[in-house]
């Protein structure tokens, strides 16, 4: 695998090293080998960085101006269409996601998703009139406006990093607020390749800010604590959220949170097999590194053993190790500490008592990379911990029920509530179990309610919030209510 260039932070308009100079190491998951640095951001890089942004909210057009805006987000995106080949092979050697990840979530669809969000601001109702009202004993015509809601912090995973940095910052953009983007650290190159591509599109200097940081908490909290910034927005782990929560509330910013999942795909009693048994080997999608993929899968108990036979044999038939492939869309996991994470997960399972089906262990163990086989546990209690808790692996869980009642009751017995299937041959009745559902977003059979036009979060300990969808274009909005004399 070859060795990239060191990636360099962009900072009110330009492409920079850090101020220390200092640099941070980037592995790649496929071998466990170093491939390049990035440039580590320092205290006075994230000052620099909010203070560019502050500027530009509060001195330029930016916020004010939507065709200037607009002119200058498809700019972004045709640099981004234009880079995105030459970034290929950077982008699948940080993440360890195969190239048809690329073609999906992990470059190409992001940046052709763009197009809705900015078409949305265009037509957005920025103002409207509700009337005349006669409280108070004065005759008043009132106007509701929609407004930028300043500056914003966006802190990033590594699981999907490119689809994540662009459904925050462009929407963020769009609705008129500058960004300060801090990725994670094992993904620093997906956040420094839209800082490239801003300074090939000339994006006016500080409406959009990336710092690259091998800290992974020192740079978030310091833009979570500072007064300049108005809204956080963050995708990660629950525990994480909750302290961001706290850090903020001195400030009483505005926080999106979307955070973990245990969702639970329902096959009732008249799903047809095997159809319905394949949303089952799909935790293995990215590795099983999502936080809305439904690793919960319950199964009617009067059809509970024909299942676990299919299942069985799917998880040992699931390709995967050739990150080159167009037909995988399983890769390692992000890192060794994640891959040691989900062993002894697999582990704790196995302690509880569930039966281990398929998989259980380290695969392609020659290559260094951080693989772990597809697997599978049976015979699992809703209350065991891998059935409780996040695992963020390639690791499901199968649970019986006995009627839609009992399945229903499983299903929403979790801290979480962020995603969520049904399988039924009966789509109304599936659909009558999916508003059951405490989740945010819930699939049926086949169908996927994942799009640009979609909120996407979660209830519960899952987040607040929604990012996508005209909801999450909102999230970045302040209402002002102005009456004027009728």
């Amino acid at each position: 695998m070859p060795e990239f260039t060191t990636s360099l932070l962009y900072i009110d308009g330009q492409l920079r090293e850090a101020e220390s100079g200092q640099t941070f190491d980037v592995e790649t998951s496929v071998t466990g080998t170093v491939i390049g640095k990035a440039a580590h951001a320092s205290a006075s890089d994230v000052d620099a960085a909010i203070g560019a942004a502050r500027r530009a909210f509060d001195q330029t057009s930016w916020s004010t101006d939507l065709q200037f805006r607009v002119e200058a987000l498809r700019r972004w995106q045709q640099a981004m269409r234009y880079m995105a080949d030459a970034w290929r092979e950077r982008i699948m050697a940080e993440s360890g996601c195969t190239r048809l990840m690329t073609h999906l979530l992990h470059l190409d669809q992001p940046i052709d998703m763009m197009e809705w969000t900015i078409a949305l601001a265009e037509r957005y109702d920025w103002e409207r009139d509700i009337g005349v009202s006669q409280a108070l004993g004065v005759s008043s015509r009132r106007i509701v406006l929609k407004e930028a809601s300043g500056v914003v912090g966006a802190i990033t995973p590594w699981n999907v990093p490119m689809q994540i940095n662009l459904a925050k910052v462009v929407a963020a953009l769009a609705a008129g607020c500058t960004v300060v983007l801090k990725p994670a650290p094992e993904t620093p190159w997906a956040a420094a390749f839209l800082g490239e591509a801003a300074a090939k599109a000339n994006l006016p200097a500080g409406v959009f800010n990336v710092l690259t940081s091998g800290d992974k908490a020192g740079c978030g909290e310091q833009i979570v604590a500072d007064p300049r910034v108005d809204v956080i927005s963050f995708t990660g782990s629950t525990a994480v959220g909750k302290r961001i929560m706290e850090a903020a509330a001195p400030t009483l910013k505005r926080v999106f949170l979307e955070l973990g999942g245990k969702s639970a795909n329902i096959v009732l009693d008249d799903a047809p097999f095997p159809d319905a048994l394949e949303s089952g080997p799909a935790i293995c999608f990215n590795a099983g590194q999502g936080c809305a993929i439904t690793t919960r899968l319950l199964v009617s108990r009067s059809r509970y053993d024909e299942a676990v036979s299919i299942l069985t044999k799917m998880f040992d038939a699931v390709p995967f190790g050739d990150p080159n492939s167009m037909e995988q869309v399983m890769g390692p996991l992000i890192s060794k500490t994640q891959h040691e994470r989900v062993l002894s997960y697999i582990e704790i399972g196995k302690q509880e008592g569930a039966r281990l089906a398929a998989g259980g262990g380290t695969a392609l163990a020659g290559t260094g990379g951080y693989y772990v086989q597809p697997t599978l546990f049976v015979d699992v209690d809703n209350s065991m911990r891998i059935a409780q808790e996040e695992i963020f692996g390639p690791v499901l869980v199968v649970i019986p029920f006995d009627d839609d009642d009992d399945a229903v009751r499983i299903a929403n017995d979790s801290q979480y509530g962020l995603g969520g299937a049904v399988q039924s041959a009966n789509q109304q009745r599936a659909f009558e179990v999916a508003k059951r559902i405490r989740a945010g977003v819930v699939a049926i059979n086949k169908s996927t309610y994942f799009g640009s036009d979609a909120p996407f979060g979660g209830y519960k300990q899952s987040g607040i919030g929604r990012e996508m969808g005209v909801e999450g274009f909102e999230e970045f909005l302040q209402t002002k209510t102005v009456s004027l004399e009728a």
